[in-house]
């Protein structure tokens, strides 16, 4: 008989569990981390233990022999100066801070509303909201933008928007046309003599800088929503301090900013009863006047500022004085004689064909409509 197999004693083996951990894949970015990780390391130690090793008191700088040490103070340049710059001379250049002096008593308008005065710049402008429609409000911003930028595009904030607020202050006067356009391109039919030079010297053939443009826009843009440049007062006139026009002894000078020097009329066109800000819109095309070659050759009186200042007060007297009637309107009035009439006409009837005694009488109206228009019974009862 054979000997059977007998079976193993061990015990039943556990059931097995673990966890394995997954092996990330090693990217460039994760190898680049750990390379720089002892420099950066090496720099949050230092940052920690320069400053606290060399102390401010026991700090030497480095020499060499007796060279000594040499003291650079760096000056600024000319444009970042405030006051000592020149158009052209840097893209923006730095303005003192202006401290407005505060508003001391108000004038009236031509409306009869009140305008603060300064005492400094005299009566300054009420705000000119254009809101019509849009295309007013999209022609008069595109205007009063070519306006800023070719006549101020190197000035500062402030620059830009006293030459808005001169044009605005036009528009108000009722010397010049009634529009933003209008008063913008006044006169551009001319080679020369124009009320704003960009318009007549060729400036508008080159395509303006974006950024620029866009500045001028917001200066724009703010002065039609209602922003008045205060320092100009109600300023019609400017002109740059590199010349001096024959007109400027005869207006008022109110203040210098930047390279411009800005006046206002003398006499009664230059106060505030003189302005009228109220918007009518009705604007023109936004572009200049077809050149008109016998414009040249004449002078326009409605470009001469003191010419406009002399029609204004001449205006003002005549308004003033008594209406005197010619002397033939004082005579008793002669009857006129009946008018003669073809033969054919006085055949059906001549003058009594147009005398009005055939019109409808009081006593021609229908009974029913004799009470037309009355109360039937007092009213409230």
């Amino acid at each position: 008989m054979k000997q059977g197999l007998t079976p193993s004693l061990e015990p039943r083996p556990r059931d097995f569990g673990a966890r394995f951990k997954r092996r990330r894949v090693a990217t460039l970015a994760a190898r680049l981390r750990r390379r720089h990780l002892g420099r950066r390391a090496l720099v949050l130690v230092a940052a920690f233990a320069v400053p606290a090793i060399a102390a401010p008191g026991d700090w030497q700088g480095f020499g060499i022999g007796n060279a000594g040490s040499a003291s650079v103070e760096v000056e600024p340049l000319p444009f970042e100066r405030p006051g000592e710059s020149f158009p052209g001379s840097a893209f923006y250049y730095l303005a003192q801070d202006e401290v407005l002096p505060p508003l001391v008593e108000t004038q009236s308008d031509a409306d009869g509303d009140q305008l603060f005065v300064d005492e400094r710049a005299g009566p300054i402008a009420r705000a000119m909201r254009i809101d019509n429609s849009g295309v007013d409000r999209t022609r008069a911003l595109e205007c009063l933008t070519a306006a800023v930028y070719y006549e101020a595009r190197s000035e500062s904030d402030q620059g830009q928007r006293a030459v808005a607020q001169v044009v605005l202050n036009r528009v108000a006067h009722p010397s010049y046309p009634n529009t933003v356009c209008g008063v913008v391109y006044q006169g551009s039919e001319r080679s020369t003599g124009c009320q704003f030079s960009f318009t007549c010297d060729g400036s508008l053939a080159k395509a303006p800088n974006r950024m620029f443009w866009y500045r001028a826009e917001n200066v724009a843009r703010a002065a039609l929503s209602g922003y008045v440049e205060r320092s100009v007062g109600l300023a019609t006139h400017y002109h740059t301090i590199a010349i001096f026009p024959y007109w400027a002894p005869s207006l008022r000078h109110i203040i210098t900013v930047g390279a411009h020097r800005f006046y206002r009329f003398g006499g009664a066109a230059g106060d505030a009863g003189a302005f009228r800000f109220a918007y009518r819109g009705g604007e023109p095309v936004a572009a200049p006047h077809a050149r008109n070659a016998a414009a040249d050759k004449l002078p326009d009186p409605a470009l001469d500022p003191l010419a406009l200042q002399k029609a204004y007060e001449a205006g003002l007297q005549a308004a003033a004085a008594p209406a005197m009637l010619p002397a033939a309107s004082l005579q008793p009035a002669r009857p006129h004689a009946a008018p003669s009439y073809a033969p054919e006409v006085q055949n059906r009837g001549g003058e009594a064909l147009y005398r009005g005694d055939r019109l409808p009488q009081d006593n021609g109206v229908r009974p029913e409509y004799q009470n037309s228009g009355r109360w039937i019974g007092p009213p409230g009862t």
